[in-house]
């Protein structure tokens, strides 16, 4: 089995790349469980898969000065955009694919932390759409 660290992921909002912001960022998508037991299922629950979501969770490192990221994410909030995530900045390939979609910007934290800590920015942001995974 493969294993690999995440050296050079690669995250891009609106068509702009945040990687040199970004800390993290987690693609996570679910389809939702629908109970369809009835008594001919003799007991057993059936379920089958309903509506699909998405979420993109991003820790940004804050910078506040003109044309950095909180420039940058401002003007966003309230508004659906697209997003791109690579495991490593390198093409799109078979070994490296990407993940799609569009987010809603619903937050910003332009100012978070305490006495002595990094200036870092957490969000989470819902999908819209189809998330789609790609190698070419």
């Amino acid at each position: 089995m493969a294993k690999m660290v995440l050296l050079a992921e690669y995250l891009s909002l609106n068509g702009t790349d945040l990687s040199s912001y970004t800390r993290k960022a987690e693609v996570a998508v679910e389809v939702e469980d629908k109970d369809v037991t009835t008594y001919a299922s003799l007991g057993w629950k059936e379920i089958l898969g309903g509506l699909k979501s998405g979420e993109l969770g991003i820790e940004f490192l804050q910078d506040v000065a003109a044309t950095k990221i909180d420039s940058i994410m401002w003007p966003l909030l309230g508004t659906v955009v697209t997003f791109e995530v690579r495991a490593d900045q390198a093409a799109v390939g078979a070994s490296n694919p990407k993940y799609t979609g569009s987010v809603l910007i619903k937050s910003w934290n332009p100012i978070e932390g305490s006495v002595g800590d990094e200036a870092s920015v957490g969000v989470s942001y819902p999908t819209s759409g189809a998330v789609t995974r790609a190698v070419a």
